[in-house]
C-alpha cells in the first residue's frame, strides 16, 4: 500500500478535533438542539465562505501575483533588448528593403500618446517585410547571434518568461535562426534555395521582436519614464537616433 499523505491525516486531525468539541460542548450543556442549530448554520455559511474565498479572495490574489510577474517579466525583456534586441533589430531593419516606406510614422518621442503608440504598432503589424539575401550580411549576422548564443539559452532556461507566449516565440525563432547559421561550415556560395530558408528564418524572427520592442517601449513610457527617454533616443528604425541629447 502506498503511504498516506500527511495531508489525510492533518484532515483526520481536525474533524477528530471538531468531533471532540461538539461532543465536550454536548457534555457541558446537554443542549443538543442548540449544537444542531449553530452546526446547520455554520454548514449553510460555508458555501458563501467558499464562494468568497475561493471565487473573489483567490481571484485578486492571483491578479495581483500575476502582475508581479509580468513586472518581474518586463524586467527581463528590458534585459534582452538592451543586451541584444535593440542591436539585433537595428540589423535586420537595415536590410528591410521595405522599412523606408514606413519609417517617418514609427518615430517615437517622450510626447506620444497611448494612441500613437497603438498606431505605430498596427503599422508594424500590417508591415511586410522585403529580405534580398544577396544583400544579407550573413556573416556578420552569424558573428552576432554566436556573441549572443549564452545570453540567449540562459533566457531560454527561464521557466518565468514561458507565462509570456509572445516573447517565448521571439526568443525561439531567433535562437533558431542563430542555429542555422551556426550549423554551416560556411555562409558563402550556398545553394539560392538554402539562402531562401535562411531568409525566411530571418523576416520571422524580425516579425517577433519589432512588434515585441513597440509593446516594451510602450511599457516603459507608462512605468519607467527615465528608461523610455533613453530607449526611444535609441530607437532602431530611426537612422538618425542617437543618444546624445541635442537641443
Amino acid at each position: 500500500m502506498k503511504r498516506l499523505s500527511w495531508k489525510f491525516y492533518v484532515g483526520l486531525l481536525l474533524i477528530m478535533l471538531s468531533v471532540s468539541f461538539y461532543l465536550l460542548e454536548y457534555f457541558l450543556f446537554k443542549d443538543a438542539h442548540h449544537i444542531f442549530v449553530f452546526l446547520i448554520e455554520d454548514i449553510a455559511f460555508l458555501f458563501i465562505e467558499v464562494l468568497l474565498v475561493s471565487l473573489i479572495i483567490h481571484r485578486v490574489l492571483e491578479s495581483k501575483e500575476k502582475k508581479e510577474r509580468m513586472e518581474k517579466l518586463n524586467m527581463v525583456i528590458g534585459v534582452f533588448y538592451s543586451e541584444v534586441g535593440t542591436e539585433f533589430l537595428q540589423m535586420l531593419s537595415s536590410t528591410d528593403e521595405e522599412i523606408g516606406k514606413i519609417q517617418p510614422q514609427l518615430s517615437v518621442t517622450d510626447h506620444s500618446s497611448k494612441e500613437e503608440f497603438d498606431k505605430i504598432c498596427g503599422v508594424l503589424e500590417s508591415h511586410k517585410s522585403k529580405f534580398s539575401y544577396e544583400k544579407v550580411d550573413w556573416e556578420k549576422l552569424s558573428l552576432f547571434l554566436e556573441e549572443k548564443r549564452n545570453l540567449l539559452l540562459r533566457f531560454l532556461e527561464n521557466p518565468n518568461l514561458m507565462e509570456h507566449e509572445s516573447f517565448t516565440d521571439l526568443l525561439w525563432s531567433s535562437f533558431h535562426l542563430a542555429e542555422e547559421l551556426r550549423c554551416r561550415d560556411s555562409l558563402m556560395d550556398l545553394p539560392k534555395e538554402d539562402y531562401q530558408h535562411l531568409t525566411g528564418d530571418l523576416d520571422r524572427a524580425y516579425s517577433e521582436i519589432k512588434l515585441q520592442w513597440i509593446q516594451h517601449m510602450n511599457h516603459l513610457r507608462k512605468s519607467y519614464p527615465y528608461l523610455f527617454s533613453l530607449s526611444y533616443r535609441k530607437n532602431p528604425f530611426d537612422l538618425d537616433s542617437s543618444p546624445v541629447i541635442k537641443s
